[in-house]
Order: structure tokens, then sequence, then C-alpha cells
């Protein structure tokens, strides 16, 4: 009788096998299709100036919303270590591939060796500046606290598209009220409003750019991917 039950642990040795080296074998699938999936994420990431949003991610690579989530954040995490000089980081409701903030001073002077940067001029910065923190806000209030007319700065703010109308304000002759866009998130690499600079950081920007050195420095936007 122990014969027999002994042969019959022996007969279903191989079964058992077979059902272990198939689940290796789905594990080692499973993780190679993480890997290829992680790749064309961070190529996604890469390439595009824009940042992306979760749900484009997701439609882009046609994978479930959880998977996705989960890949970028390993990617993130990778993309945190210190032998990386970029990161991927949340910026205007998207993800975006930018250098590390420790890197941005010799990134810019880098940067500013082979093209002149994009400046805005004092006028320019204060306006953004009283839109930014006072949004929505309409010219005539805009004008009263920076004391000076600034049609033609509003104008140049919103060629660059970093302001846009916000509709207008319920009050006699209904003035259009301004806000501050995603592409001001962008080129100032913030999440959102919430990371904008306090007004000390806000007058350092303001004495560089009397100075002479480039206004958008401050902020330290991240340098961007091409």
């Amino acid at each position: 009788m122990v014969d027999r039950v002994e042969g019959m642990a022996d007969a279903e040795t191989p079964e058992v096998e077979a059902e272990e080296l198939f689940a290796v074998a789905d594990t080692h699938a499973a993780e190679s299709e993480d890997a290829r999936l992680k790749a064309l994420l961070e190529a996604v990431v890469y390439v595009t100036e824009e940042p992306l949003s979760l749900a484009q991610i997701t439609a882009a690579l046609a994978q479930p919303r959880e998977r996705v989530q989960t890949l970028l954040d390993e990617l993130v995490a990778e993309y945190d270590k210190p032998e990386h000089g970029v990161t991927i980081r949340e910026v205007a409701g998207g993800y975006k591939m930018t250098t590390k903030a420790e890197h941005h001073e010799t990134v810019r002077i880098f940067v500013r060796n082979l093209k002149p940067p994009l400046k805005l001029s004092l006028p320019a910065l204060e306006t953004l500046a009283v839109i930014a923190y006072k949004q929505p806000v309409t010219t005539p209030e805009i004008m009263e606290i920076r004391g000076v007319q600034g049609a033609g700065v509003l104008k140049t703010l919103l060629d660059r598209k970093l302001i846009a109308e916000a509709g207008r304000k319920n009050v006699i002759g209904k003035p259009i009220l301004y806000k501050t866009t995603k592409e001001f998130l962008v080129q100032f690499g913030l999440k959102d409003l919430s990371e904008l600079p306090t007004l000390k950081e806000f007058e350092e920007i303001r004495r560089m750019a009397i100075d002479g050195e480039t206004p958008e420095a401050a902020p330290a936007p991240p340098a961007e991917q091409s």
C-alpha cells in the first residue's frame, strides 16, 4: 500500500513541475511586457513638448489606467535616483520630463550660450505677476495696482499665450477678466498655482530684471527636452 502511494506521488511530480514552469514563464512574460510598456511610456513623455495627462497616456498606450499609473510611478521613482540628470514630474496637470532642480543653473548657463533667452520686459513681468496673484483680474484693476497704463503689455502676454480672457466682470462696463494659462504653468515649471513663488521671491525676480538678468530665471523653470 505504501509503495502504491509513493508511486502515485511520483506520478504527480511531473505535473506539478510543469505547472511551476508555466507560472515562471507567465511571470517572465508579464515582466517583459511591463518593461516594454515602461519603455514606451518613457518615450511618449520624452518626445512631447506639452505635459501629458494620465488619460492621454492611457489612451496612447491602450492600457488600463491603473496599470499605466503603476508603471508611471515606477518610472518617476527611477528618474528620482541621483544618477539621473532629468526627472519626470507633474506640470500643469500632466507629466513632463525636465532637468532636476539642482542642475537648473548649470543648464541655464549652457542654454544661454547656445541661443538668446526668451525675455519678458519688466512691465510685462510685473503685469503677469499681478494677474497670477489676483486672477481673475480686469485691466483697470491691473493699472490701479501697477499705477501705469498697460494695454500694450497685456497684448504681449496674450500673444505669448501666458494669459487669456476669463469672461467679464459683472460691474458697470463689464470689463474683461484675465487669468494665467496652462502655457504660463509650463513656461515657469509649475504644477499648479499653489507653486507660485512668494512675494519675496518675486521681488528677487524683479531685482534681477532691473539689473539686466533674465527675469524668468528666479522661479527656476526646468530646462525642456527637445
